[in-house]
């Protein structure tokens, strides 16, 4: 994106459905603007030399009838303008065309392009030039580098390996995903509401946005969003909140899906694990590994197993995707069965490229699977690239699978069939940034996976890989991992985890990761701010590898911090590759008790997160249902609140909302034990939060708090007064008992027969204090079988009502179905644990009795803390 040859079209006439331009270097271009549903708008801007995205990555939703006001073509002023909803938009074209949109005030537009410099022609792609707002917030961008707010910066719009990456300064990271939000604080003139705006460009060509990131004397501050091949088509999604309009993103791109509850759990790894030759070889590492976890009382629920698997058992000893090595698992069938019988799911670590030592090269290479190189001398025109063959710094030659190449798309597809069949629970689609250093290179475009939703494809179709973009390889590349799953456990949702991403690969894949970090104390600071801007691009089943891919170990101090803090995430996972100059090609493990000091406090904090699986699975049902993150700015819902609009919680790296209930801070440098914590003020949040560890004080709302925080006990957790947390057993279980299939690989895996809701209500000593002391609260939860594929399982919604006096607290709770199974003959599933009631569990030193429905009193739990079972209601 470094050239510039901008022209502005400036001659515009209106035609039937679209306004043109004069002729720019030989073409016409074509501008359009529509108003599909209320708070969707589209754009495009195209010629037949830049043509509109031949493979969107979202498609375009069918117009609304009865939208709201006809538009309106006013010849005398060249303009056109069209309301929907509460929002007016205007296009101006007596320049060049100029779309401004109004909400309820229509004083000052809340969206406007650059006059004069709107829609340009950039050589082989376009910019689009709009105004900047100085000092209010821009997000999303898929995953991008700490602070949270992304305004004032700049940023690739690409993917890449990057490799021991810098969370507060790295551009770009792994994800493709050209989507940013602008969120304004509310005002008077708004009613005082706030507005929010995102564009959304369908490209996968790579391209770049400055975010008020360049400043000119006669333009003035500006974004500009540039895109190196191809015309546009963007979206304009507007709104009054950021839930809304991340929810009309997913209406256009697709709701999150639903990964398996088991993947809530623990999920283990490490490179070095895979790769032993033996004795011990990397069979009985793994299950080692697994089974030292038992003997430390530590629970996990998944190994991701690297790619050490595939390494060729003779020189070059390379990685072979889809290969075995045979002496690290000589019967890789019973490798998984013995996993599974240990409850321990397995995800294998596949790459789509192949080297020219590959067994299956020659096979590829002449049914046209790999990309072409038309200046290459080679008969076959084959793409040859250096890739990363063995461990750091180690390469070879080989090719990228194309997977517009229908036996590309095929052979992959096989291959993930075959590890499938033989018990491998998930695919781990890694390295696939496609890192391809020439737009010349030419893809096939001969696969059913890229014609089906493609524009036709002709002889005369540009093949350029710059123009379908390299991203397209990653959408696809999920597509075919995703249907080998869905072929084998056709009853089951699939599990595919994903390194980068596009937006369209979130329809194949249900989690991804923010890929190889570095241990350090910033680097767990800074990937807050990554995860809740991949959050806003409806990256949720999303975390990090806890304690640091690379770099330096963890002390004992680093660890337990950062693991606290990733319990309290939607995705917690150990993972790392720690090369130095002694070892490369293996590389070190972290191990929950590679620290004896730390140990206890380690078992304890993945316990806690065992115990809040029910949490965090509903809020992962909640998002797939309605894309509301689990994991969220501060200010999400709090927009009132002046405070959280100032610059320490628009960075978004030290505290967030962990579902809609738990904020979470972290200490972020060693030797400290006391953390600066905002609790945001609102109508939900007008009782005041508790702390959910010790010393248990009440903290009101609209405040900062000094928070105790000694790193052998906890990060900072409060709970919104009048909360109800579900909570589970400190243990993995299943949640499914009539599966064969369940049964016979898992059969020592507990069933999820316990179900318990922490209350926090205000406490007694602050009664005469807080208003709000004796409301009525209500909370819901969700649930379903957690494993089976979108629509066969129910899904529940339990609602727990309580009221708190001075004396006691009243609790009601019910059950009931929110969204029935659609497979007809399936099993009426319901939750386990409804045969044994709820237990309902009292703060820390809170005496209150519970009373309500067949109320019977427990004994205190080991945190003492009274305990109560109820019946539910059904």
């Amino acid at each position: 994106m470094l050239h510039q040859s901008e022209t502005t079209p400036s001659k515009y006439a209106v035609q039937t459905s679209a306004a043109s331009t004069e002729a720019v270097n030989g073409s016409i271009f074509d501008f359009t603007f529509e108003a599909l549903r209320p708070g969707i708008f589209r754009t495009t801007f195209s010629s037949p030399s830049h043509p509109l995205p031949p493979f969107p990555s979202a498609h375009k939703p069918s117009v609304v009838k009865d939208l709201g006001t006809p538009g309106v073509v006013d010849a005398a002023t060249n303009t056109y303008t069209v309301t929907t909803g509460v929002v007016k938009a205007v296009v101006n074209w007596t320049h060049a065309p100029v779309v401004s949109l109004f909400g309820e005030s229509e004083q000052k537009p809340i969206y406007k392009d650059m006059s004069y410099r709107s829609y340009v022609v950039d050589g082989s792609g376009i910019a689009h030039y709009s105004s900047y707002a100085k000092d209010e917030l821009y997000v999303g961008l898929g995953e991008k580098a700490a602070p949270m707010n992304l305004g004032g910066r700049s940023f690739q719009i690409t993917a890449s390996d990057t490799f021991g990456y810098d969370a507060y300064r790295t551009d770009p990271l792994y994800k493709h995903i050209p989507l940013l939000v602008h969120v304004s604080p509310p005002s008077e003139a708004n009613n005082n509401k706030g507005t929010v705006v995102a564009m959304f460009s369908t490209t996968h060509s790579r391209g770049g946005w400055n975010v008020g990131s360049e400043i000119d004397g006669m333009w003035g501050h500006f974004k500009v969003y540039r895109q190196a091949h191809g015309g546009l088509e963007q979206y304009l999604l507007v709104g009054n909140t950021l839930a809304e309009v991340v929810r009309l993103y997913a209406d256009l791109v697709g709701y999150p899906l639903l990964a398996p509850r088991y993947y809530m759990g623990y999920v283990s790894g490490g490179m070095k694990y895979s790769m032993e030759d033996g004795p011990p070889k990397a069979h009985d590492v793994i299950i080692g590994f697994i089974d030292k976890c038992k003997e430390h009382d530590i629970p996990v629920s998944a190994f991701q197993m690297s790619s050490g698997y595939t390494i060729a058992m003779t020189e070059p000893k390379t990685r072979n995707v889809f290969t075995w090595n045979l002496t690290r698992f000589p019967d890789p069938r019973e490798f998984t069965r013995q996993c599974h019988a240990r409850g321990v799911r397995i995800l294998a670590n596949i790459k789509p490229y192949i080297l020219d030592n590959h067994p299956a090269y020659q096979q590829l290479k002449t049914s046209n699977a790999f990309f072409q190189d038309p200046s290459s001398s080679d008969q076959y025109k084959t793409g040859m690239a250096r890739l990363w063959s063995a461990g750091g710094g180690e390469s070879g030659e080989g090719s990228h699978i194309d997977f517009t190449s229908e036996f590309g798309y095929q052979w992959w597809r096989q291959g993930c069939l075959d590890l499938a069949k033989i018990g491998i629970d998930s695919m781990w689609n890694d390295n696939n940034e496609y890192n391809i250093f020439n737009d010349n290179w030419e893809c096939a475009l001969d696969g059913k996976g890229v014609r089906e939703h493609s524009v036709e494809i002709t002889d005369k179709t540009d093949k350029k890989v710059g123009f379908w973009g390299r991203a397209l390889n990653t959408e696809l590349m999920a597509k075919s991992s995703a249907s080998a799953c869905e072929e084998v456990f056709p009853n089951d949702r699939p599990l595919v985890l994903t390194r980068s991403a596009t937006a369209g690969t979130m329809r194949y894949s249900c989690s991804s990761w923010s890929g190889d970090n570095v241990t350090s104390w910033e680097g767990m600071r800074g990937a807050n701010a990554i995860s809740l801007n991949a959050g806003v691009s409806l990256l949720h089943c999303y975390g990090h590898d806890i304690g640091g891919f690379e770099g330096p170990q963890p002390d004992p101090e680093l660890l337990v911090r950062w693991i606290q803090l990733g319990v309290h995430q939607p995705r917690f996972a150990i993972n790392c590759y720690k090369t130095s100059p002694k070892d490369n090609l293996v590389g070190d493990v972290i191990e929950p008790w590679m620290h004896p000091v730390a140990t206890p406090y380690v078992r304890e904090a993945i316990k806690r997160r065992y115990e809040l699986i029910p949490y965090v699975y509903s809020a992962a049902v909640e998002s797939h249902l309605s894309a509301l993150p689990p994991m969220r700015w501060i200010g999400w819902g709090y927009e009132l609140d002046p405070e959280v609009w100032t610059k320490r919680l628009l960075e978004g790296d030290t505290q967030y909302w962990f579902g809609s209930d738990l904020v979470v801070g972290g200490v972020y440098a060693p030797g400290v034990d006391v953390a600066e914590v905002y609790l945001p003020k609102g109508e939900d949040t007008a009782a005041g939060f508790l702390n959910v560890n010790a010393p248990y004080e009440w903290l009101a709302a609209g405040q900062w708090h000094n928070v105790s925080s000694p790193w052998y006990a906890s990060i900072p957790v409060l709970a919104r007064c009048g909360s109800a947390i579900p909570v589970g057993a400190r243990e993995d279980t299943t949640s499914r008992n009539t599966d064969d299939y369940e049964n016979s690989e898992f059969p020592n895996t507990p069933l999820d027969s316990y179900r318990g809701v922490e209350l926090y209500p205000v406490p007694v000593n602050r009664a005469e204090d807080v208003a709000a002391a004796t409301v009525t609260f209500t909370n819901t939860w969700l649930e379903d079988d957690g494993m089976s594929a979108e629509g066969r399982s129910p899904i529940y919604e339990i609602k727990v009502v309580y009221t708190a006096s001075a004396t006691e607290v009243a609790v009601e709770a019910s059950i009931s179905v929110k969204k029935a199974s659609t497979v007809n003959g399936a099993p009426a599933w319901k939750p386990l644990w409804l045969n044994y009631g709820l237990d309902v569990i009292l703060p820390v030193s809170d005496e209150r009795t519970v009373v309500g429905d067949k109320v019977t009193k427990k004994k205190r739990d080991f945190r003492n803390r009274d305990v109560y079972n109820i019946d539910i209601k059904e």
